[in-house]
């Protein structure tokens, strides 16, 4: 093979993780560098020239790079987006701030809810209305439209996003408007809420579209910046993104999508944990990534992952469900249960030992680094402890300093009467427990018994704290593999390429229209294979996977059935209520006679296939 190299590359919050694969003889190199702020893309470059130079390996004999960041998530966080306006119909601006019904916490009384990506007079309404079936109820008005890119051009407006009622249903409208602003405002991008999130929900598909357009332009300027780099050092191989369902796709796709990868180098650790596991001869895996900011869990059966379609993003209460800015946007299922190793330890407002959710990132970084930090973090209480070597941190790439870790704690320690290893202990502890808690919360509801999981922990920080999570949840086994701190780097590389479609179509099952929904599974294929297929795939190793999101007729909420190829004919949807039948009662335990089933969400999986790495060489730790 010429370009038997494939490189991956994690930004996380505190490092870049950088895995080198030699695909003729599968062996493992890896880097590991300081994330670089305000611009990630410097500590990449400089990681990968820094190690393909180590291993002389040659810039052109490098066949792909995929690459995974916390840039959207990270930007959404902290609101650093672009200047966004918001188009929607007419009477429907305030549906971003109203939300739903739902209270994350029941009994605060002074609840605060997400700000909207949009302040309200950037929120723009147009006379249009389409009904649930797709039917124009009013026209769009252009005249009015034409209007509004003139007040869009004088707010200097950056990104726009567009979301017309039911437009998932019939798109016309949302495609004029697209049509028309490209003509008045050329240089400014638009997200379309049908392409997206194609599915029901007003709310969260306008949320949806808002956080997409709000992160694009910085995404497509990021990806391009990185792009150039890589090109100008040398490396022109492609460059693929991993998105949040543990897929990977183009450049072009990703900054038509952004939104897609707000959990790109979690669902990288997710997939090397599945790896070691199986490897170690385990099929149900706990897979427990902890790095500098933030700890990951999430659980595989055989290699299989849950997805979810719906999920939050830039918290409000950082462990509650609600309080977040809701997507439409698969990903694997997964929580953040827990603090990272450089977030940062102090008392709260009773005077008890907190950690998080501030973190010391990479600058300054904790304490012991030595670039300036004076807070004490989770990395200094574990160093304090002796669990880290400070001459071998980061590949031996920097020494940590064990006294300034010890000093720090000093404040804490005289506060809490206690000494300073004391202080270090209870902070090692408070993570673990509060990691064990949210982990079991996890598991329970979807119905599993935690015991019966083998964890494998990634991250710079799994490993250390892996042992006291698993005894807390009462797990027997602890696997902890070969780099395990560029777990989410190494992950990247067992990423098929894949995309996810979706098409709201609802219907009671026992009145479907099979045209209808065969033509709607056709298209769905039809612009994954191309989607697919542009990243490289070639058509004979592309699979196919759907699922159809149903319910009892009045729930407002679904359960997700697999269904087979091919045309869906009465066999087919045989299967299909037998197959919801089945899942329902594993949630729920019990089935509901004599009321109709729904079919709301059809989905199509697009996928190419994995790299084999069942002969993988890799390198492992020093000894000490």
């Amino acid at each position: 093979m010429n370009q038997p190299f494939l490189l991956a590359v994690d930004i996380g919050g505190t490092f870049t993780d950088i895995v080198l694969l030699n695909q003729n003889s599968n062996a493992l190199m890896v880097g590991k560098v300081l994330t670089t702020y305000p611009d990630p893309s410097q500590g990449v470059l400089g990681g990968v020239k820094s190690l393909l130079a180590a291993e002389a390996v040659p810039t052109h004999q490098v066949q792909r790079v995929i690459h995974g960041t916390t840039l959207v998530t990270n930007t959404l966080i902290e609101r650093s987006g672009a200047r966004t306006a918001l188009l929607t119909t007419e009477g429907f601006r305030d549906a971003l701030e109203i939300g739903n019904e739902g209270r994350y916490d029941i009994y605060d009384l002074g609840l605060i809810k997400p700000t909207p990506l949009v302040e309200r007079r950037l929120r723009l309404e147009l006379p249009e209305r389409m009904d649930a079936q797709g039917r124009v109820v009013t026209p769009l008005d252009e005249a009015a439209l034409r209007q509004v890119c003139d007040h869009l051009r004088a707010e200097g407006i950056e990104a726009v996003a567009v979301c017309y009622l039911h437009a998932y249903a019939n798109p016309r409208h949302e495609l004029t408007t697209a049509d028309l602003l490209s003509r008045h405002l050329p240089a400014v991008p638009v997200t379309l809420s049908h392409q997206v999130a194609p599915a029901m929900r007003e709310y969260q598909r306008t949320s949806t579209a808002v956080a997409n357009a709000y992160v694009q332009p910085l995404a497509e300027r990021y990806m391009g910046r990185l792009e150039a780099g890589l090109h100008a050092a040398g490396v022109e191989a492609p460059l693929n993104i991993m998105l949040s369902n543990g897929g990977t796709c183009t450049v072009e796709t990703a900054t038509a999508f952004p939104i897609r990868l707000t959990e790109s180098g979690p669902s990288g650790g997710a997939l090397a944990g599945a790896y070691w596991g199986q490897r170690a001869g385990y099929d149900e895996i706990l897979a427990f990534d902890m790095g500098g900011t933030t700890a990951k869990a999430v659980l595989t059966e055989k290699g299989e992952f849950a997805v979810v379609t719906e999920s939050e993003v830039a918290h409000v209460h950082r462990f509650k469900r609600g309080s977040g800015l809701p997507l439409l946007v698969p990903m694997l299922h997964m929580i953040e249960i827990g603090a990272g190793g450089g977030s940062i330890a102090h008392l709260g407002p009773l005077g008890l030992p907190t950690v998080g959710p501030e973190s010391a990132s990479s600058t300054p970084g904790p304490v012991c680094y030595g670039r300036g930090g004076t807070n004490p973090t989770v990395t200094d209480a574990d160093l304090v402890l002796g669990y880290l070597n400070p001459a071998e941190f980061a590949q031996g790439t920097m020494t940590l300093d064990v006294e300034a870790a010890r000093s720090a704690f000093e404040p804490l320690a005289a506060k809490l009467d206690l000494s300073r290893e004391r202080v270090a202990w209870g902070v090692h502890q408070l993570v673990n427990e509060n990691m064990a808690a949210a982990a079991r919360v996890h598991a329970a509801e979807r119905g599993l018994d935690m015991r019966r999981y083998a964890m494998v922990a990634t991250g710079g920080a799994g490993p250390v704290h892996a042992c006291g999570v698993a005894h807390r949840l009462g797990l027997d086994t602890v696997v902890i593999p070969p780099l395990a701190g560029v777990g989410s780097a190494f992950g990247f590389l067992l990423a098929p390429t894949a995309f996810d479609f979706t098409r709201s179509y609802l219907v009671n099952l026992d009145a479907i229209d099979l045209a209808d929904i065969n033509t709607i599974l056709t298209d769905l294929e039809t612009e994954g294979r191309a989607i697919v297929g542009a990243a490289g795939v070639a058509a004979e190793d592309i699979t196919v996977s759907r699922t159809v999101d149903m319910r009892y007729r009045g729930q407002g909420y679904e359960v997700r059935v697999p269904f087979g190829n091919g045309p869906v004919d009465a066999a087919q949807l045989d299967a299909i209520r037998h197959n919801f039948e089945q899942e329902y009662t594993r949630f729920y335990g019990r089935l509901t006679d004599g009321v109709p089933l729904q079919a709301v969400n059809w989905r199509v999986v697009i996928a190419g296939p994995s790299l084999d790495l069942s002969t993988l060489q890799a390198p492992m730790p020093p000894e000490g």
